[in-house]
């Protein structure tokens, strides 16, 4: 006899049915419930390692009814491929694997699942191979059919599972060993549950996604592999901010999702991190790393220095080659994945992600550019660019009397960039003229650093005298203007084949970096060549967010945007906190008003009685004047509330005239210490209502489609 066959003999001896505790409801069954047999429902779910374990995770409920059809179309599985979760997965229905369509992940496993048990150490219930659960199908058919149970079954990992009733189901967990300590099943603890159908069990199972996509976002990390204090990927954050999206269409665009003129927003991630550290800097940044507090160490070099690698020639070429060509990849892809999709594409980026997407907008072309060939307008970072050429430079410098000497010379722009001053005075240039060129080229070259390779030429400005940041140099009328180039290192900036309508930019640092390379105020006119808007969103306590306006407009001082609440209004503790500087406005306004009455009162007291009539009149004018002017106060006061709302301020075309600094609320809780909540508010977009609502918010007005109420 064998010690499984041993094993199911000491069950039946002992009928291990639970402890009347476990299964007191087992005498209450009403056994005609399961009289009737019905085929169980199937459910497809797939496997993910979270935190070293597997998790399973169901599809939702359409992705589950496609891939149930495909199974029951009859047809050969090995070659069927069914698209998922929005088209970003495909499953390979032959395989059972389910593979990522736009970024490299680990491909999970995919089961038909019908029969499951609950879990070890977490109440979440894990599904048995589609094998044994046609295994236990069956089983449970013959018990039904036949009114025969207590039914026992070995699963092949020499489980046993009792069926004793169509309600009551258990599985037992083998003990090595048992056979010789003569122990049993009832002897091994609490047995587990088993549950038939998805339906019998606790699991959240999504709707699906509107097939139509009305926008497509590429959303560039910052620095690091992690994006969040959870320490998950780029992959992980964009869902949470894909999810959120969801369910604000459903609460926020209620009557355009009805009337059927929306579908959804699609955000796809962008990561850089792993193909710049996988150019093995990594080794050799470990061969000169400390051993002393590995850890900390570990995490610079996996994070921190990523500022320093985007500010290296080298490795920021590599940087804006990845993130430039895996937008142009990802947006190939989905066009051949999407032939219907006629929206617009946007951009957003985080932290040094924005940085990035700022450096590559400013260096493309724009439509007029396009005439051009693609020898140096695409290359605008090769060289100086053929123009403002010489005779130009010469011109601006009123020395235009001397081209001929140089055309002699066959000296060019480069050539003179070279030059020393005894070699122009051997050319016969006087003293004056060489100070003047000399100063020129040595003030040009040290402003922009390394061979200038990030300004545009000269060709493209003049094309468009909007898409311009004016140089101290270049313009000597507007020398409080620096050029965008100032700065940055030399690399080539390629090319986006497309042209982004929005770019949103959070928690970033774009104002920081901008004026640490030396610029000092951005033209008014300037705007990006391919980018029509540009959104500059941060949490009020992020360490790494700057403004951009005050660059823009430096002689004003003006508040950021307040996004609303997606709720509507403001937070409770903001208009408790205005209400009570409004509260004490209007007690210091009256306190002083009583006080000049009380004043000027004891003041007039020694005057002739002939005079009362007349200074009653005065008094009673003056409390009216000082109600007046304490009221003006008011008035002004609650208009320039008003205007920090809606200020009627110029902050350039940037954002096509709009506002372009978008402060968040922060929480109740975050107020009482800033510096406990800053590194999580600067990680804290991903999941944000307020910040999804106004993305949302913003693309959708371009397709004139907006908010079911507007938000205050």
């Amino acid at each position: 006899m064998s010690s499984v066959e041993s094993h199911q003999e000491h069950l039946s001896q002992s009928d291990p049915s639970p402890s009347p505790n476990s299964c007191s409801s087992f005498e209450l069954i009403d056994m005609d419930a399961g009289s009737l047999y019905e085929p169980v429902s199937p459910h497809w779910f797939y496997c993910k390692i979270i935190d070293s374990k597997e998790t399973w995770i169901p599809f939702n409920s359409e992705d589950s009814q496609q891939l149930e059809e495909a199974y029951g179309s009859g047809k050969d599985c090995n070659g069927r491929v069914v698209p998922t979760d929005g088209g970003r997965y495909d499953v390979h229905l032959g395989e059972r694997m389910r593979y990522a369509v736009y970024w490299d992940e680990l491909a999970s496993e995919v089961r038909r699942c019908t029969w499951f048990y609950k879990g070890d150490k977490d109440n979440k219930y894990v599904p048995y191979s589609e094998s044994f659960s046609q295994v236990l199908e069956e089983t449970y058919r013959l018990a039904v059919t036949l009114d025969e149970w207590k039914k026992k079954l070995e699963s092949p990992n020499r489980e046993i599972i009792i069926l004793h009733n169509p309600k009551l189901m258990v599985h037992y967990q083998p003990i090595a060993g048992s056979d010789e300590w003569g122990s049993t099943p009832t002897e091994q603890g609490r047995p587990r549950t088993v549950k038939r159908g998805v339906e019998n069990i606790s699991v959240d199972i999504h709707c699906g996604e509107p097939l139509q996509i009305d926008h497509l976002v590429f959303v560039v990390h910052g620095i690091g592999p992690a994006c969040d204090l959870r320490f998950r990927s780029i992959v992980q954050c964009v869902n949470d901010f894909r999810s959120v999206s969801l369910n604000l269409l459903q609460t926020h665009f209620k009557k355009a999702q009805e009337n059927q003129q929306i579908g959804r927003v699609e955000f796809l991630p962008v990561n850089w991190h792993s193909p710049l550290h996988s150019t093995g800097v990594d080794v050799d940044l470990q061969r000169i790393t400390l051993p002393s507090i590995n850890r900390l160490r570990h995490f610079t070099n996996d994070t921190i220095l990523d500022v320093f690698f985007y500010n290296s020639p080298t490795y920021c070429q590599t940087i804006v080659d990845t993130v430039a060509s895996e937008m142009n990849r990802i947006y190939t892809l989905f066009l051949q994945r999407n032939p219907d999709f006629k929206g617009g594409v946007s951009i957003a980026g985080h932290s040094l992600g924005s940085l990035i997407l700022f450096d590559i907008l400013t260096n493309q072309k724009d439509s007029l550019g396009d005439i051009d060939s693609e020898k140096g307008s695409v290359n605008i970072a090769v060289d100086q660019g053929d123009a403002p050429t010489l005779e130009e430079d010469l011109k601006k410098l009123q020395l235009s009397e001397f081209c001929n000497v140089f055309e002699k010379e066959k000296v060019d722009k480069e050539a003179l960039a070279l030059c020393t001053d005894k070699d122009l005075q051997e050319m016969g240039i006087p003293l004056g003229p060489r100070k003047k060129i000399l100063n020129y080229f040595r003030t040009r070259k040290n402003s922009v650093g390394i061979n200038r390779q990030t300004t545009q030429s000269a060709s493209a400005v003049n094309i468009s005298k909007e898409s311009e940041f004016c140089s101290s140099i270049d313009d000597t009328r507007n020398d409080e203007y620096l050029d965008v180039g100032i700065g940055q290192v030399s690399v080539k900036y390629p090319r986006l084949i497309y042209k982004p309508e929005i770019f949103f930019a959070f928690g970033s640092p774009i104002g920081m970096f901008l004026t640490v390379r030396g610029l000092k105020r951005i033209d008014p006119n300037y705007k990006f060549p391919t980018c029509k808007g540009f959104f500059n969103i941060y949490h009020p306590f992020d360490p790494v967010a700057y403004r951009i306006e005050p660059m823009v407009v430096p002689g004003m001082e003006f508040e950021p945007m307040l996004i609303p609440h997606h709720k509507g209004r403001k937070r409770m503790h903001l208009e408790l906190r205005e209400g009570l500087t409004r509260m004490s406005m209007d007690l210091k306004n009256n306190l002083l008003g009583s006080l000049r009455m009380a004043w000027k009162s004891f003041t007039r007291a020694p005057y002739p009685a002939l005079q009362a009539s007349e200074t009653a009149e005065e008094t009673e004018a003056e409390p009216e004047s000082s109600l007046e002017k304490s009221s003006d106060v008011n008035a002004d006061e609650t208009s320039a509330a008003v205007k920090e709302e809606v200020p009627p301020i110029n902050v350039g075309k940037l954002n096509g005239g709009q506002r372009i600094d978008y402060v968040l609320q922060e929480k109740p809780i975050e107020s009482f210490n800033e510096y406990l909540f800053a590194l999580q508010s600067h990680l804290c977009y991903w999941e944000s209502e307020d910040t999804v609502l106004l993305v949302l918010k913003e693309i959708y007005q371009t397709q004139g489609i907006f908010l079911d109420q507007p938000l205050q």
